[in-house]
């Protein structure tokens, strides 16, 4: 796949390892320093992605609205510690969970962030060629895999169809809740005809068959895919040493 960023060359099985790894790090603990470090470096290296502004807003757009989103859940009902500021029925504002919260609003942006970004930047048939090809995933697996991905582009089409169809029949005009729930049963149904219409052309074709499958393109896993996985890691594992250092390490396990 060719894009306008480095990371767009990258094999997808490499962005997917490195960003496993660098999650793996930053759910080890709930501390700001961290995930500060871990989002400080990541915001260094997001560039390489190539993505233009609007396209990085529009992906990203929902990590920066469920991160602070989350943060004022944990700051009202996270454990309380130290100074109490604020007390109402359930909820609770203190110290520790006021730091609680910062941890979690940085943790899911340093999370969210690169993995948003490396999605976007993959393209589906890639990834199948190198999860079976170097991963030697069952072919069953990542062909099915890869046929749900590319439908799920549709999902949009078919929504904007069905609220169309249903505004020529005169039953969207008012009850906008209960427009809603029978519109999203009706994608419901149409996605799982054509799932079944999908998996019974996929079977006719010899998708399901157990013998020796070849590839078109073959994927290679190159110098610049142990970067990317190196560079991963080593955000990871800078992130954890500034915690461990600073005293600030929390660990969740145990």
């Amino acid at each position: 796949m060719s894009g306008p960023g480095v990371v767009y060359r990258v094999n997808p099985v490499a962005k997917l390892a490195a960003a496993l790894l660098l999650s793996a790090c930053l759910v080890l603990t709930v501390d700001w320093v961290s995930s500060a470090v871990a989002l400080t470096l990541e915001i260094a290296v997001l560039p390489l992605a190539g993505l233009p502004a609007r396209t990085f807003w529009l992906r990203t757009a929902a990590v920066w609205i469920a991160a602070p989103l989350t943060a004022v859940t944990i700051a009202l009902y996270g454990q309380p510690s130290g100074r109490v500021y604020a007390e109402f029925l359930f909820a609770r504002v203190s110290d520790g969970s006021i730091e609680l919260a910062i941890a979690t609003l940085l943790r899911v942006l340093a999370i969210g962030l690169p993995a948003v970004v490396l999605f976007v930047t993959i393209d589906p048939t890639d990834l199948a060629d190198g999860l079976s090809q170097l991963l030697h995933l069952p072919s069953r697996f990542v062909l099915g895999a890869l046929a749900a991905l590319r439908l799920v582009g549709l999902f949009a089409d078919d929504w904007r169809s069905l609220a169309l169809a249903r505004r020529a029949r005169g039953v969207a005009d008012s009850g906008r809740i209960r427009r809603l729930a029978g519109q999203a049963f009706a994608l419901l149904v149409l996605s799982l005809r054509r799932g079944n219409k999908l998996a019974t052309a996929m079977e006719a074709r010899g998708f399901g068959s157990s013998a020796h499958r070849t590839w078109a393109r073959q994927s290679r896993w190159r110098g610049r895919d142990w970067v990317m996985v190196v560079i991963g890691a080593a955000i990871g594992a800078v992130a954890v040493a500034a915690s461990v250092s600073t005293g600030q390490w929390n660990s969740i396990v145990g």
